[in-house]
C-alpha cells in the first residue's frame, strides 16, 4: 500500500502540533493499536453494510460509507478510557477525504486538532500524532469525489493514561447515545436528559424488585414470582441484557452481571452444556429435565456481547469466548438446520412433534445481526432472512388486517401457520396472547437500529393498526387479540401495552400516540409480582429512550 508524507505542503500554518512520518518499522513497533473492536459511530451511513464498526474491525474486505454528497462528515471511535495517542493510520477507500481533520475529545463534546489537512489524496494516511483523549475521530469537510468518504480501517494507535474512566469504565455508557438509530425514527417529546432519567428511575425500582443474590455461591438472579418456578432462563438473560445495557447508570452493573454469568455457568443445560438450564427451584437447583430455553438463551447470548463491548473480555470471565460458545450451542440445538427457525429448546429433536413449531417472540431479529458480527457466520444471515420472511408471510396471510402474529407458527416445514389450538402451553396458542405480545418490541428493534426495510414495514402495519383500534388511547390497548383484531380479554398490563412504543418510533406520524404510550409507561407503578411485564416494559423503555444498541 502506498504511504507518504504526513504533513502536505503548505500545511505548517494550519497544524496547531507538530507531525512526522513514522516509518513502517518504527510505528509498528511504538505503542499498541487501541481501536480494534471499539465502538464506533458515525454522522451518516451510505446504506447496509457500511456502518461505522467496520472501520474497526480489522479486514480491508469490509469498510464505512457516509451519505454520498453530503459535507461535513465524521467516524467516530470511543477508545473505553482516556489514553495518550502517538499514531494514528487512515486506509482510505476510492471515497476519500481532500480535506479532514484528526480530533480527540475527553467527552465526546469538546474536540482538539491533531492533525489536519487540505490535500488528502486517499490512499493510506499513516500519521505521527500527539495528543490524548477517549474519543478520537476523522472530521472531512471536503470530499475528494462526488461521492462521499469511506475508510476501509481507522487505526488508532497509543497506551492509556489512567484517566476518563481508567480503562475499566463501559464502552457504550447508559445515556452516552453513542449508537445512534436509523434516520427518522422519533423518540418522546422532551429533553433527552430527562427522558433518560426517567428509564433510570425505573431501572432502579425494577432492580430493588426482581434482583437477588440467593443461595450464595457469588449468584445474582432476577426472581421470577409470576413464573411456574422461582428462577426461569428468560428473566436471566433479560438480567443479562439490561445490566450490561444500564453499564455508566449502575455502578453495580457489572458486578450484578458477573454474578449472573456465574448463574449461567453453574446450571448448564443438560442437553448442551454451553446453554442455560431453563427453570431452578427455590433451592437454586435446576428442575423439571434441566434443559434449555430458547428465549433465554437467545438474551444470554446478546447479554455477553454487550458484556464484551462495555468491559472488554480480560476480566474474570472471557465474556466474547463465552458468548461465542452460546451462540454456536443455539445453533447446534436450538435452531432448526432445515428450515432455519429457531426452535422451542434444546429439547426438541427430529422426529418429536415439537420439532417443527415455533414461537414468533423468540425472533429476535437484531439478535441474529449480532451474532452474525460476531462469529463472521453467515448461517446467521440466513436465520435473519427466515425469520423476516416468516413474519410478512404471517402478517399478510394471516393478519392482514392487524399485522399481529401468533404466539406458535406450526407446520414450519411445509406450510406454516398460527396453531390452531393449544400445542404447548394454553387455547389461545394461535393467537396474540402472553408470548407473541412482546413482537411488536422485538421486531421494532431491529427496525429502528437498522433500518431494516422488512423490519420497517412489519413494525409499521402493527403500529397503524393499534394506533387505530384504540383511536390514539393507551389504555384502550387490550390483553390479548386474536388475529382479526378481536378482544381477547379486557384490562391493561405492561407486557401489552408497552411493546407497541418500539413500533410507534418507526412512524413519522405517530409522535403524539409515541408521547401517550411513553407517558402511560411513565405513570404506570412496576408490578412487583410480575417480572415479566416489568422486565418488558424497562426493556422498552431503554429501546425508546434511545439506548437500545446492537454490540
Amino acid at each position: 500500500m502506498r504511504r507518504r508524507s504526513a504533513i502536505p505542503l503548505g500545511l505548517a500554518a494550519l497544524l496547531a502540533l507538530p507531525l512526522a512520518v513514522l516509518p513502517e518499522s518504527e510505528a509498528e513497533a511504538a505503542d499498541a493499536l487501541v481501536s480494534a473492536g471499539r465502538p464506533a459511530t458515525s454522522s451518516s451511513v451510505e446504506g447496509s453494510g457500511f456502518a461505522p464498526g467496520l472501520a474497526v474491525d480489522g479486514s480491508r474486505t469490509t469498510r464505512w460509507a457516509s451519505l454520498e454528497g453530503v459535507d461535513p462528515q465524521w467516524l467516530r471511535i470511543d477508545l473505553g478510557a482516556n489514553h495518550t495517542l502517538s499514531r494514528v493510520k487512515l486506509d482510505w477507500e476510492a471515497a476519500y477525504a481532500k480535506t479532514y481533520r484528526v480530533q480527540t475529545s475527553a467527552d465526546g463534546s469538546t474536540w482538539t486538532d491533531v492533525y489536519s489537512t487540505t490535500s488528502g489524496d486517499g490512499a493510506v494516511d499513516d500519521l505521527a500524532v500527539s495528543g490524548s483523549g477517549r474519543y478520537v475521530r476523522v472530521y472531512g469537510t471536503g470530499r475528494g469525489t462526488p461521492y462521499g468518504y469511506s475508510l476501509y480501517e481507522f487505526e488508532v494507535y497509543g497506551s492509556p493514561t489512567g484517566g476518563g474512566g481508567g480503562g475499566t469504565g463501559p464502552g457504550v455508557p447508559f445515556g452516552s447515545h453513542l449508537r445512534p438509530y436509523a434516520a427518522g425514527m422519533l423518540k418522546p417529546s422532551g429533553a433527552q436528559s430527562g427522558i433518560d432519567q426517567k428509564v433510570v428511575d425505573y431501572y432502579h425500582r425494577w432492580k430493588a424488585a426482581f434482583v437477588r443474590q440467593n443461595c450464595g455461591n457469588g449468584w445474582y438472579q432476577v426472581v421470577s414470582p409470576d413464573a411456574d418456578h422461582p428462577y426461569v432462563a428468560e428473566a436471566q438473560g433479560y438480567g443479562m441484557v439490561i445490566a450490561a445495557t444500564m453499564a455508566g447508570a449502575d455502578p453495580d452493573a457489572k458486578k450484578i452481571f458477573d454474578g449472573l454469568v456465574k448463574w449461567k455457568l453453574d446450571h448448564p443445560s443438560s442437553v448442551n452444556p454451553d446453554l442455560l438450564a431453563a427453570e431452578q427451584d427455590v433451592n437454586c437447583r435446576s428442575v423439571n429435565g434441566g434443559d434449555g430455553a430458547t428465549d433465554g438463551d437467545m438474551d444470554v447470548a446478546y447479554g455477553l456481547l454487550l458484556a464484551d463491548k462495555q468491559w472488554g473480555s480480560t476480566g474474570t470471565y472471557d465474556y466474547k469466548a463465552l458468548a461465542l460458545k452460546h451462540i454456536a450451542a443455539i445453533k447446534k440445538d436450538e435452531l432448526n438446520s432445515t428450515t432455519k427457525l429457531l426452535k422451542l429448546g434444546d429439547w426438541s429433536s427430529a422426529g418429536d412433534q415439537y420439532y417443527y413449531i415455533s414461537r414468533t417472540s423468540d425472533w429476535m431479529v437484531d439478535h441474529f445481526r449480532a451474532f452474525r458480527a460476531a462469529t463472521g457466520d453467515t448461517t446467521w444471515d440466513a436465520v435473519r432472512t427466515a425469520h423476516q420472511t416468516q413474519i410478512a408471510h404471517l402478517q399478510s396471510g394471516y393478519a392482514p388486517g392487524t399485522g399481529l402474529l401468533p404466539d406458535f407458527v406450526v407446520d414450519t416445514n411445509t406450510s406454516p401457520k398460527p396453531a390452531p389450538g393449544e400445542v404447548l402451553e394454553d387455547p389461545n396458542d394461535g393467537q396474540y396472547w402472553w408470548n407473541a405480545c412482546r413482537t411488536p418490541w422485538r421486531v421494532a428493534d431491529d427496525a429502528v437500529t437498522s433500518g431494516d426495510a422488512k423490519s420497517l414495514a412489519a413494525a409499521r402495519k402493527l403500529n397503524g393498526w393499534i394506533k387505530s383500534k384504540t383511536g390514539g388511547d393507551p389504555g384502550k390497548i387490550a390483553m390479548g387479540y386474536r388475529l382479526d383484531g378481536t378482544q381477547i380479554s379486557a384490562g391493561s398490563e405492561a407486557a401489552f401495552f408497552a411493546p407497541f412504543a418500539v413500533a410507534a418510533m418507526t412512524d413519522s406520524g405517530s409522535q403524539a400516540w409515541l408521547d401517550a404510550l411513553w407517558n402511560k409507561m411513565v405513570a404506570t407503578p412496576i408490578d412487583t409480582g410480575s417480572y415479566f411485564s416489568a422486565s418488558i416494559q424497562l426493556q422498552v423503555m431503554i429501546t425508546v429512550s434511545g439506548n437500545h444498541w446492537v454490540p
